[in-house]
């Protein structure tokens, strides 16, 4: 081979491999504009400020309507780890801004959310619904609630005692905090292999954790009960204490806000069916509009995308929308523009 030839062969394949970094740089930038603006704002929470992200959508004039978000377990910041942000884009083409904030203790919020109990949570919603309607660019005649897991035992409260809100939207919730972690425990055994007499001794122990808490054991005493190889924190052991009695059965017959309840069909927190039970015999039937999602994890995301996997965070940046189950941001867009008009 020539010298010319060669030099021209590594000039072809030098250039292939600028073009295709510059691509794919040019593509994940365009997956992630989602025609939002955002700004941080501080919201007067009820025991200390919120530190929030209001997200609006560039497209439109005029003062939009807001959905406040609530978060599910863990040190959750106000995307939701970028998971949020298709979702604000889905609800962004209804005309809708979205509003979100970091727990508190989480990237400089103020605060530990391991001191919350659920009516804390609510607290919060209720302070971030009243901060928003007196903003100019928030329209205060359309506003609505989303939450995911957790929040079943959060915004249930806060629509059962509001009458100014357009819609809720619950992904994944619970009914019964102890219930739940049973059906968490025994769909983790399995999904392991355990044994039946493995998971009876692992439900016996769930169960002994449980009479500590219902009579206010101590951190220390619950380390000495020697019930978990893995003990929880002592701010978790509080956290605990504070809600394991949590239930929204009470709570959903006072809601007069139309919800939608999306489930997932391979969720492995939540028991779908007994949440379905419950929402069902506790939300009139003209209220309540149920998404049985397909293909569908506990977060609403794809089931085959393991959420610490590798490919789960190539997804992530190079396709964020993709990682949701099929169908469920474009039933977003349109339950809230059917109900948020």
């Amino acid at each position: 081979m020539s010298e010319r030839r060669r030099i021209k062969r590594w000039l072809i394949l030098t250039c292939t491999i600028v073009l295709t970094a510059v691509g794919a740089v040019v593509w994940v930038e365009v997956q992630h504009d989602f025609g939002l603006r955002e700004k941080w704002v501080t919201i007067p929470g009820p025991k200390q400020p919120l530190k929030a992200l209001l997200a609006m959508p560039e497209e439109g004039k005029g003062p939009r309507g807001l959905v406040v978000f609530a978060h599910g377990d863990g040190p959750m910041e106000a995307t939701g780890d970028e998971f949020y942000r298709p979702i604000w884009e889905a609800l962004g083409r209804a005309g809708y801004a979205s509003l979100s904030w970091n727990k508190p203790g989480v990237d400089g919020a103020p605060g530990n959310w391991l001191d919350q109990s659920m009516s804390d949570r609510s607290a919060e919603v209720d302070a971030a619904l009243d901060w928003a309607k007196k903003q100019p660019e928030i329209d205060p005649a359309r506003l609505g609630l989303l939450g995911f897991s957790q929040a079943g035992w959060v915004l249930p409260k806060v629509a059962g005692h509001r009458a100014d809100l357009r819609f809720m939207i619950l992904t994944s919730p619970a009914v019964n905090w102890l219930r739940q972690g049973e059906y968490y425990l025994s769909a983790k055994l399995h999904d392991q292999g355990a044994s039946a007499e493995q998971l009876s001794a692992e439900l016996r122990r769930q169960a002994a954790r449980t009479r500590l808490m219902e009579k206010a054991a101590s951190y220390d005493e619950y380390l000495a009960s020697g019930l978990n190889n893995l003990p929880m924190s002592k701010d978790r052991w509080r956290f605990a204490l504070l809600n394991f009695r949590a239930d929204v059965t009470d709570q959903l017959p006072k809601v007069r806000t139309p919800t939608l309840l999306v489930l997932a069909d391979h969720d492995r927190n939540v028991d779908v069916e007994d949440t379905e039970a419950a929402y069902r015999a506790g939300i009139p039937a003209g209220l309540l509009t149920v998404k049985n999602l397909i293909g569908a994890a506990h977060s609403s995301a794809r089931h085959e995308l393991d959420p610490d996997s590798t490919w789960a965070l190539i997804t992530a940046v190079a396709a964020p929308r993709s990682l949701f189950a099929p169908g469920y941001l474009d039933t977003l867009t349109a339950y809230v523009k059917e109900h948020g008009r």
